[in-house]
């Protein structure tokens, strides 16, 4: 067996507070509770040896012909693991019920069932926590044969089988080994805790059926609200999913991943603790998600981001900064834990995160944008503290800062930085206009005029023809990509066609887009790094608006071949189609959705022009965008 799964061979369960991973082969090998930002209880992902995890297998003879599948059930988060074996055929069914009602709870409950649909199959049980990141030791009391309890750190671990699963204590584990003949079905239920809390009841399999009925139910329901009606549902659904899966419930924060410490490049160090709400990542799903039809999602972090903005206090003293744990708490102490190898042998782990105090001046344009999106500005106090906001920012737009990658060679006058600052004070205004609230409009205005000026004079470079990262380079950027969604400039316009251009020839590659050239422009980190998800779909959007409609189509088909099995992307894709940095990226599925809807658009338009205007069509580029 391999000690490290490929980053792609991972399915996610989760309740709205926390999530797992499940590989293809049976193993949850990351879990953190009681939040997504916990210690983890199920680390093997970091460190296989040290890190603990839940295997739950069918065993399968080496040189049988026996093959597994991974499949989430469809339209739900249930995850399926299926053994076909020419004994017989069984599966293996995760889930973790969602908590509704947003009350933050140190409860929370996974629940792996097996079953065999033909022949009989031997399935082996093996489970092994190691609390607080494999820094803490545990015990193990017994009661009966069919429960344990895992106790550690201010964290309890039940463990508990169905009636006729007996479990063994092996060293600091739990084992079972046993046959289902067909029909027959097994559960295991782990349900973590504050440490003495009450046992759970002992479970039975109509009690677990019905809670995996429940479970289909919710999904199907939540699902039921989406409006969209395009040309890839499957995929726009499995991401709204995962987007959703990735939102801690209680406050509407959205986090950038449900995993930290997998690396950008194996055995590299960029290697990152993504546990964290990003004001920039989850601003920008407001649109998508108002888009989709799920206003409530969006609702909910638009209160967050409020109680942010009045809130005011931060660890780096500026009104916002770029990230927060999801109870809006600004301090994300980073540490390295050095006990563990990495994901492949990729150290430094991290957790925490030290860029949480970086000056990144975008996130304020994402803010503002999210807010005049919905047309909600809030209570009277709410306005007052965006208002101060704004004004503090028309002192402080033209600072250089680290930017929207979170660079750590130092900073600089980045262009998309002074762009969303343009946007910041864009919709400030309408804002203010639109709800006849009390601001310094004409400083706001002036303020917005005068970046609007300096970008034209310095980001554009007359060599290039394009945009570049920042104002003294020639560098090019793919976060530029956003300039026409913004509302900067047309899609049409000619010094946005010929940047896209640019950006073709110099950051595509096979549909695929790197985010900027590291050699020629130095982040401050050794090692390379594959191409971004993200980056990939925002350049699809991109040729759509621009009208580059075959084009766009052809490079959105070939980015949704590099999804794993069951429609999942991590954030970067490596030389070798392999996925690369933590998993599942939110930032991603969000852009997927945000390309297909405007693909579609585009496309819709199309094909209600007369027949003899194909002007929307344009072959692929001279630099591969298109396609090898």
């Amino acid at each position: 067996m391999n000690r490290y799964p490929p980053i792609a061979e991972h399915g996610m369960v989760g309740d709205l507070q926390t999530a797992a991973l499940v590989s293809s082969g049976g193993t949850i090998d990351w879990w953190c509770t009681p939040r997504f930002d916990s210690p983890s209880i199920f680390g093997s992902l970091l460190d296989s040896d040290r890190g603990g995890y839940c295997r739950l297998t069918a065993d399968l003879a080496e040189g049988s012909g026996a093959t597994v599948r991974q499949l989430y059930l469809s339209d739900t988060a249930v995850l399926v693991n299926r053994f076909l074996a020419p004994g017989g055929v069984g599966e293996v069914a995760d889930f973790m019920a969602p908590i509704e009602g947003g009350v933050a709870t140190d409860r929370h409950r996974m629940v792996r069932v097996a079953r065999v649909v033909r022949g009989s199959l031997t399935f082996t049980f093996d489970c092994r926590p190691a609390f607080d990141y494999a820094r803490a030791p545990h015990t193990i009391t017994r009661s009966d044969d069919h429960s344990a309890l895992f106790h550690g750190p201010g964290t309890d671990l039940h463990l508990q089988s169905t009636g006729h699963i007996t479990l063994t204590t092996e060293g600091d584990g739990l084992t079972a080994r046993f046959t289902l003949e067909a029909g027959e079905v097994a559960a295991f239920v782990l349900t973590s805790s504050a440490s003495g809390g009450a046992v759970p009841p002992q479970p039975s399999l109509d009690a677990v059926a019905e809670e995996l009925e429940a479970c289909r139910t919710f999904w199907h329901t939540w699902l039921r609200s989406s409006t969209y009606r395009g040309r890839w549902r499957d995929m726009v659904n499995r991401s709204a999913i995962t987007l959703k899966l990735l939102t801690y419930a209680p406050t509407g924060a959205p986090i950038a991943a449900a995993t930290m410490g997998l690396p950008e490049q194996i055995g590299g160090e960029r290697n990152w603790d993504y546990r964290y709400t990003w004001v920039r990542d989850a601003s920008l799903s407001v649109r998508a998600l108002i888009d989709l039809g799920f206003e409530d999602e969006a609702h909910a972090f638009r209160r967050w981001l409020r109680d942010r903005i009045e809130a005011g206090a931060t660890a780096s003293g500026d009104p916002l900064q770029i990230m927060y744990r999801v109870d809006g708490e600004p301090h994300l102490t980073e540490e390295t834990l050095d006990h563990l190898e990495g994901y492949m042998g990729s150290s430094p782990v991290r957790a925490g995160n030290a860029a949480a105090d970086q000056l990144q001046l975008d996130i304020y344009g994402e803010a503002a944008d999210a807010l005049l999106v919905a047309g909600d500005i809030g209570a009277i106090r709410g306005w007052k503290a965006i208002s101060d906001v704004l004004d503090w920012l028309a002192d402080n737009w033209d600072r250089p800062d680290e930017g929207i990658w979170e660079t750590r060679g130092g900073r600089q006058d980045f262009t998309y930085s002074r762009l969303m600052t343009w946007v910041a004070f864009d919709r400030g205004v309408h804002l203010a206009t639109d709800h006849s609230r009390p601001a310094d409009v004409p400083r706001w205005t002036r303020a917005r005029d005068a970046v609007f000026r300096q970008i034209v004079e310095r980001g554009w470079n007359e060599e290039r023809q394009a945009f570049v990262q920042h104002y003294d380079t020639n560098v090019l950027d793919a976060s530029l990509l956003l300039m026409p969604r913004v509302g900067f400039l047309s899609p049409k316009d000619p010094a946005w066609l010929t940047t896209l251009d640019a950006m073709d020839q110099e950051l595509v590659s096979d549909s695929l887009v790197y985010r900027y050239d590291p050699e020629a422009s130095p982040d401050g980190l050794r090692g390379s790094e594959g191409t971004f998800n993200l980056c990939s779909f925002l350049y699809v959007e991109a040729l759509a608006q621009s009208g580059r409609l075959h084009q766009a189509r052809y490079a959105f088909d070939k980015m949704l071949t590099y999804a794993n099995h069951v429609g999942l992307f991590a954030e970067e894709i490596g030389p070798s189609g392999e996925q690369l940095g933590n998993f599942p990226q939110a930032f991603t599925h969000l852009a997927l959705v945000a390309a297909a809807m405007a693909l579609d658009e585009q496309l819709d338009k199309a094909e209600t022009r007369p027949q003899s205007s194909p002007g929307h069509l344009r072959p692929p580029s001279r630099g591969g965008g298109a396609g090898a």
